[in-house]
């Protein structure tokens, strides 16, 4: 079996593990949470394994958070390989039929309960495009099949109702920790400033939150936008075992990157005028959720399971026509809606 096939397999057993990690951590300082778990098949293949907790009352640090695993066995049409050819040049330009396609990955959503304290992303993926199979005989770890491309994507970042420093240094701080374990410290900026892009709400001219890394497309060929930069060509996790790596310590720590925030802020005190700004501001987490082109591909996706593409989404969010919230000059919120339009570095605060 090459090394390439036996990857299928250690990734599902990662990223299954790191749910019960999570949701363990989660249950542990919080035994009043209400998990909600569910696992499902998907008739074209594959299927996933859902857990949401939920608190039940307004005296629980978490409102919702939800830990997904999926692997999903889908195709790759003529079209669509020739597109992704420009990245993957082992993909077939031209192919006469429907290519294989293999991802598995994890979705990870944190809503706190208080306003101060933040709401959180993780989302990492293990992708693998298949030459057609010759016969109708095929193992479930890809070891009868030949591997045309692969790559790892993923991404994490933190959304507060108001701005604190200190949350935004500490979670990333630990993200720059993990990418100069793996990459130098050449890799750190590229991916905060890709995140930065990425999660940014176009017709409202501001960021979700403020950021933290993503990245897709992370493979041992030369990486369309990583490797124009000599210093993140050189050091960049290139192999599959190297940049498995990174994706598991990246993983990892998604716990000390948000829990001590969420430790520092869960017992402050709110007012009304404060879940009012947070209701707001999830209606555009709302927003961006369901224009983001991932969210529109999940629910176009022939067998689609409505409710793990949708399982990210607030419970609670708010609309106000012309609202003058985030607009008083001088206020909290204020101050945040000026921090989302204008990214910055949060590593290296004045």
């Amino acid at each position: 079996m090459s090394p390439v096939n036996t990857m299928r397999k250690q990734s599902e057993v990662f990223l299954s593990a790191l749910q019960e990690q999570i949701v363990a951590a989660f249950l542990e300082r919080d035994p009043t949470l209400v998990p909600k778990r569910d696992s499902w098949t998907r008739p074209q293949g594959g299927g996933g394994a859902s857990c949401v907790l939920v608190g039940p009352g307004q005296d629980t640090a978490i409102e919702k958070a939800g830990v997904n695993t999926s692997t999903i066995h889908s195709v790759l049409t003529p079209t669509a390989a020739k597109q992704m050819g420009a990245t993957h040049p082992s993909i077939p330009q031209s192919p006469q039929s429907d290519l294989p396609l293999y991802t598995t990955g994890i979705s990870i959503v944190v809503h706190a309960r208080n306003p101060h304290a933040p709401s959180v992303h993780m989302h990492l993926r293990y992708v693998e495009v298949i030459e057609p199979p010759q016969t109708d005989r095929t193992a479930a770890d890809g070891a009868d099949e030949k591997v045309l491309a692969w790559w790892f994507g993923g991404s994490i970042d933190l959304t507060p109702t108001y701005i604190y420093e200190e949350d935004a240094r500490h979670f990333h701080t630990t993200l720059k920790g993990v990418c100069d374990a793996h990459g130098g410290s050449a890799l750190y900026r590229p991916l905060k400033n890709w995140c930065d892009e990425f999660f940014y709400i176009r017709h409202r001219q501001e960021a979700r939150g403020i950021g933290g890394i993503f990245f897709r497309d992370l493979s041992d060929s030369k990486h369309a936008r990583l490797d124009t930069d000599d210093a993140v060509a050189a050091l960049r996790p290139k192999t599959q075992e190297a940049i498995f790596a990174f994706v598991k310590d990246l993983g990892h720590a998604f716990l000390p990157s948000y829990l001590p925030i969420l430790e520092r802020r869960k017992g402050m005190p709110a007012d009304r005028r404060a879940a009012r700004w947070q209701s707001l501001r999830r209606g555009r987490y709302v927003e961006f959720y369901l224009t983001e082109a991932g969210t529109q591909y999940g629910l176009s996706t022939p067998g689609v399971r409505v409710e793990s593409v949708l399982m990210g989404m607030p419970e609670m969010a708010r609309w106000e026509y012309t609202s003058e919230m985030g607009t008083e000059v001088g206020t909290e919120e204020e101050r945040t809606v000026q921090v989302l339009r204008t990214p910055r570095d949060w590593v290296h605060i004045p």
